[in-house]
């Protein structure tokens, strides 16, 4: 598998090589003991791999089956699986499954299905802890509604958590969705929720890794909600 730098992440990461070598070129050439320089190179050389690491955007083939097949649309944790009802755009009781990402997860987001983008939705909104159940509704936080083939609908949502400060959403309502696509990014600690329709077999449970573009995370079943 081949890992490059997200685009999102090229501009950060050329300025903060600037930053850190104002710091650290001065402290070599003037100040004394060198000990001081070695030890300030070191911190910085360390921090400036963590971001690097942030930004590492994997190129994943997803080989299993598309139809009726959900896949997860980030790196993390699923920290919430339950029934809950969703009001902003399907008005409707669905199956909420979150995965946190935490600030070494690769944090570029994938389509969870296949189909037609039909919906998409910026809300601004506050930068709480993304594990909080609070945060679905009051955080920064961007939503995408896919079109399956069969009809279904599934909502997947971006959110921002503490130290998010930027939803990227590059989907548009008209497009075509992939499972193999980057749907957005976001930019350090956050949050993805997928709205299932009832009746949907879920996969895995609270607690469990997720791969972005890999793990088969639910099923649907579409002539249930037919």
């Amino acid at each position: 598998m081949r890992v490059k730098i997200h685009h999102e992440g090229t501009s950060i990461l050329i300025w903060l090589f600037v930053i850190l070598a104002v710091i650290i070129v001065p402290l070599w050439l003037w100040v004394r003991p060198m000990s001081w320089a070695i030890g300030v190179t070191v911190v910085c050389t360390i921090f400036y791999l963590l971001v690097v690491n942030f930004f590492r955007s994997p190129r994943r083939l997803y080989t299993g089956t598309h139809e009726n097949t959900v896949v997860s649309s980030a790196d993390g944790t699923v920290v919430a699986l339950e029934e809950t009802f969703e009001d902003e755009c399907l008005h409707c009781r669905c199956i909420q499954l979150s995965v946190f990402m935490s600030v070494f997860n690769v944090h570029a987001n994938w389509f969870p299905v296949d189909g037609e983008v039909t919906y998409v939705k910026h809300h601004n909104g506050r930068f709480m802890a993304a594990y909080l159940p609070k945060s679905s509704t009051e955080n920064e936080r961007s939503s995408v509604v896919i079109r399956t083939p069969a009809g279904q609908k599934i909502l997947m949502r971006q959110i921002a958590g503490a130290m998010a400060r930027r939803i990227v959403t590059y989907a548009a309502v008209g497009d075509e969705a992939s499972v193999e696509d980057h749907m957005g990014f976001i930019k350090f600690g956050s949050r993805i929720d997928l709205y299932l329709p009832l009746g949907t077999e879920v996969l895995v449970k609270i607690g469990d890794k997720t791969r972005g573009g890999i793990t088969e995370v639910a099923r649907l079943h579409p002539e249930k909600n037919a």
